[in-house]
């Protein structure tokens, strides 16, 4: 199911899709996973790139719950973050994006979130703002698992993928220091009570000591590498 929705915390139309398991119906009382394109992507690429309603199919055959991934234009490459054109997709996302899940019957209060790349930053960025009480919801949602793929992170302004953070001051990063990524590193007990992935290829350019899992695990979280050979970083318990 797929619509569009005028935007206020976006400032523009966007587009948003919610994948039902075969035999669930529109109208069903399901849990949500909200899932965060990358750079360059949209509403479309959870589909399109990522397969993931067969990968959906496959996981409730096999006996996992059903629920609902649920996807929306979160901006090609605004990094899931406000910016000073006043485009804010976190704010989209409590403002408008789950109280539309919510009428539609979906339990969206409590729900999953999935990124990859940018969208795993924004996965791990919404985590923790969830934890906070001025997103605009009366009753803020929750995060309660969290997976990122290959998460767009750095430690370093400089090392950004440009345009990025151009206007890194809205969201309050320190220039002169260059902590601008500390409202995801060094924040493991922030996440205490979510269940979380990282995952990462080893060739990834962002599997190395300054980004992704690597640099997360200094942070204060535990990682390990699976049979896969994939880098994982799991909550320390």
């Amino acid at each position: 199911m797929s619509g569009t929705f005028e935007s206020r915390g976006r400032l523009t139309t966007v587009g948003y899709s919610v994948i039902y398991p075969h035999d669930q119906s529109p109208s069903a009382d399901l849990p949500v996973v909200l899932v965060m394109h990358g750079r360059g992507g949209d509403h479309t690429s959870a589909i399109n790139d990522l397969g993931i309603d067969r990968y959906l199919a496959a996981a409730v055959r096999g006996g996992t719950p059903p629920f609902a991934p649920a996807t929306v234009d979160g901006g090609p490459d605004n990094y899931w973050h406000d910016r000073f054109n006043g485009d804010d997709p976190l704010m989209m996302l409590s403002a408008e994006f789950l109280p539309l899940l919510a009428k539609r019957g979906l339990r969206a209060a409590r729900h999953g979130v999935l990124g990859w790349s940018m969208g795993g930053y924004g996965a791990l960025r919404w985590t923790l703002e969830t934890r906070r009480p001025t997103l605009g919801s009366q009753e803020p949602a929750k995060v309660v698992a969290a997976g990122a793929m290959s998460p767009a992170l750095w430690h370093h302004l400089a090392d950004a993928a440009p345009g990025a953070f151009e206007d890194v001051g809205v969201a309050g990063f320190d220039l002169e220091t260059e902590e601008f990524y500390d409202q995801v590193f060094g924040k493991a007990d922030d996440f205490k009570d979510v269940a979380v992935r990282i995952d990462c290829g080893r060739d990834d350019p962002f599997a190395g000591g300054e980004g992704s899992a690597g640099g997360v695990a200094r942070g204060g979280w535990a990682a390990g590498r699976d049979v896969h050979g994939r880098l994982l970083a799991a909550h320390a318990s």
